[in-house]
C-alpha cells in the first residue's frame, strides 16, 4: 500500500525551507494544475520583488520582515497571514531569516 501521508502530512514544514545566497528557492509541498502550495525561505536582506499574480495566501512561520500588496505594506512575523487578491502586486522583504508558506488555487 502506498504511503499517502508523504503527500498530505508535513510534520517539519519549516525544515523544508531552502536558503540560498542568490534568492528564494521555493519547495513545493504540492504542485498540481488546480492547487499549489510551497514553503520558501529568505535570508535577512533578501526580497521577492513586487510582481502581479493570481490570488494567493502567504502564511509566515519564522522571522520578521514586510510584505507589500499593491500600495499597502504589512509587518510580517510568525502567525501572520496575508491574502493577495488576483492581479494585485505583491512583494516580500526579509528583515531577519524568514520562512513562509504560499498557496494558490487554479
Amino acid at each position: 500500500m502506498p504511503d499517502t501521508n508523504a503527500e498530505i502530512y508535513f510534520p517539519e514544514t519549516k525544515a523544508r525551507a531552502v536558503f540560498a545566497s542568490d534568492g528564494p528557492k521555493p519547495q513545493f509541498l504540492i504542485d498540481t494544475p488546480g492547487f499549489k502550495t510551497l514553503v520558501a525561505g529568505l535570508e535577512a536582506g533578501q526580497q521577492i520583488p513586487p510582481h502581479p499574480a493570481e490570488a494567493a495566501m502567504y502564511h509566515f512561520l519564522e522571522g520578521a520582515g514586510s510584505m507589500t500588496v499593491d500600495e499597502e505594506t504589512f509587518a510580517v512575523s510568525p502567525g501572520v497571514t496575508v491574502i493577495a487578491p488576483a492581479g494585485a502586486s505583491r512583494g516580500i522583504n526579509a528583515k531577519t531569516r524568514l520562512i513562509f508558506l504560499g498557496a494558490k488555487g487554479a
